[in-house]
């Protein structure tokens, strides 16, 4: 079966986007902000609907993507494995091909990086990457919204990496890209991003196994879970090799005066990160998590073609 290219847009990486295009939706997120604490009622999406699949559970996507559909004055519909033919083994080829017919932009969140660009393959509307085991494109661009409303324009800025070389580490590499920052990454030995994906990045990433020497001079240090979904059985392997990259008082002490700190939640307090420090002064993660509510808003309106 050939997939048959469709004009529409879409996100599955944060690299579908341009820098241009990234620092738009960042100011567009911020006036949807703005807007949203005024009042002001704004419906361009009325009568469109998002199609959101789920492999993967959420909180923070689900709620996000669905207010801010009903915000836009569209609706959004919720799809878990129980529920829809594609938990059954329905070719993914097929579920775009009936999806897409029926709703104008799906959302998927699930495991593979292969399932969502299979499915926009196949799909005449635009397709977001909600998360995968590669990339979560979503959560950083709420994250560099965070960033900017804090401290301006990153450009320049050194930004530290500091647990698992995972799908956040990885999108943090295309924002480095993207937006022009550096990038330190502190993993354990054997836990380091993707090598494609590094050396795509060239030297604006470099891979360190010391998370103090990773936060030296960063504007930003961020984190995540040592233990991801589905890696549950490596927990008390990974609790043991991750301990030396606890984000403590002593790792932030390392960074800028003025460093944030940042991670996309859920946390675990004593683990990756020190109850001191993302309960601190310089944590930010409560209004990173609500950015993903105006950045998703801004993304939707972007995507989605508006009603005639």
């Amino acid at each position: 079966m050939d997939a048959h290219p469709t004009h529409c847009r879409h996100l599955l990486t944060l690299l579908d986007l341009s820098a241009v295009e990234v620092r738009a939706l960042l100011a567009r997120a911020s006036e949807f902000k703005r807007m949203l604490k005024a009042g002001q009622d704004y419906q361009p999406l009325r009568r469109r609907t998002l199609a959101m699949i789920f492999e993967k559970s959420s909180t923070r996507t689900r709620v996000s993507f669905e207010t801010g559909m009903v915000q836009l004055g569209g609706h959004a519909l919720f799809l878990s494995p129980r529920d829809t033919q594609l938990g059954r083994g329905e070719p993914v080829e097929d579920s775009a091909r009936v999806l897409s017919r029926m709703v104008d932009a799906v959302m998927i969140r699930t495991f593979r990086q292969e399932t969502v660009e299979r499915f926009a393959a196949y799909s005449s509307v635009p397709v977001i990457n909600g998360l995968t085991d590669r990339l979560h494109p979503c959560q950083m661009l709420a994250d560099m919204q965070t960033y900017q409303e804090y401290r301006g324009d990153i450009q320049g800025h050194r930004v530290a990496w500091i647990g698992d070389g995972n799908n956040m580490c990885h999108s943090f590499m295309e924002a480095a890209r993207l937006l022009d920052f550096e990038l330190r990454i502190a993993c354990p030995e054997g836990f380091e991003p993707d090598a494609v994906l590094l050396a795509a990045a060239g030297d604006r990433c470099t891979v360190v196994h010391d998370a103090e020497a990773a936060a030296d001079g960063a504007s930003l240090v961020a984190t995540d879970v040592w233990t991801s979904m589905g890696q549950e059985d490596e927990q008390a392997r990974r609790q043991t090799l991750f301990a030396p990259f606890q984000v403590t008082d002593a790792v932030m002490s390392r960074a800028t005066k003025h460093a944030l700190f940042m991670h996309c939640l859920p946390a675990h307090r004593g683990e990756e990160v020190a109850a001191s420090v993302i309960d601190g002064p310089q944590s930010v993660v409560w209004d990173e998590a609500e950015n993903r509510l105006h950045v998703q808003k801004a993304l939707l309106e972007f995507l989605i073609p508006p009603v005639a």
